[in-house]
């Protein structure tokens, strides 16, 4: 009787990891956007991430992992229990083991020091570990490097995880619905993701939907 809730947590959850890359815009914006979507989130923040989330938005999220569940849920309008953020050494919470963890985690965004841990299983936080529980569990992993140019040990990197059924989503908005807000920006990369979870949403306008570009 007490499995069913676990596999549907399991089932419906989502994990996202923010890292110290450029771009927490995009974190937010996903946290946001599962929240919307009655998702359950579980949230892993670098403590580079809450740096860049500081300099980069008005987001100044506490350090300390209650206060910061508690900041977060109300920035996205979370129902209670709904969003929770987990600390960096924090073992014992579902990520930790592949038979509590989400089978759905997305790394948003995704430095390149942190794709070369889970590249190489190196698992020394709790968001390196949950990336990879959800590999080892053969669940949807998704990364979104926010990086320029890419080297050869970045590019191998990405390969080595794609080649593991990894979903590499690069945070490289595109520009054919002419956007005129960094929003739109952000959430067409949001959108992307949402689509490779299989969440729907209406973030930005489809290929070939949207009313002709007048020329």
């Amino acid at each position: 009787m007490n499995s069913a809730p676990k596999q549907e947590f399991r089932l419906t959850a989502v994990a996202v990891g923010m890292t110290g890359a450029s771009g927490a815009q995009y974190g937010l914006r996903l946290i946001e956007s599962l929240v919307a979507a009655d998702r359950e989130v579980l949230v892993m923040l670098t403590k580079t991430a809450q740096v860049v989330l500081g300099s980069e938005t008005d987001c100044k999220v506490p350090g300390r992992t209650a206060e910061a569940t508690r900041f977060l849920t109300q920035y996205t309008r979370a129902r209670d229990g709904q969003l929770r953020v987990l600390g960096e050494e924090e073992w014992t919470s579902p990520v930790a083991s592949g038979s509590g963890s989400p089978l759905t985690m997305v790394v948003c965004p995704c430095s390149m020091a942190t794709l070369s841990a889970i590249a190489y299983g190196a698992s020394e936080n709790l968001l390196e570990r949950a990336a990879d529980v959800v590999l080892k569990e053969s669940g949807k992993l998704i990364i979104v490097p926010r990086e320029t140019p890419f080297s050869a040990i970045h590019l191998e990197n990405m390969l080595k995880l794609a080649r593991m059924g990894c979903v590499i989503l690069p945070a490289n908005p595109g520009f054919y619905n002419r956007p005129t807000r960094v929003e739109e920006l952000v959430d067409f990369i949001v959108a992307r993701v949402l689509d490779q979870i299989g969440i729907a949403n209406e973030l930005m306008p489809r290929w070939g939907l949207a009313p002709p570009l007048e020329r």
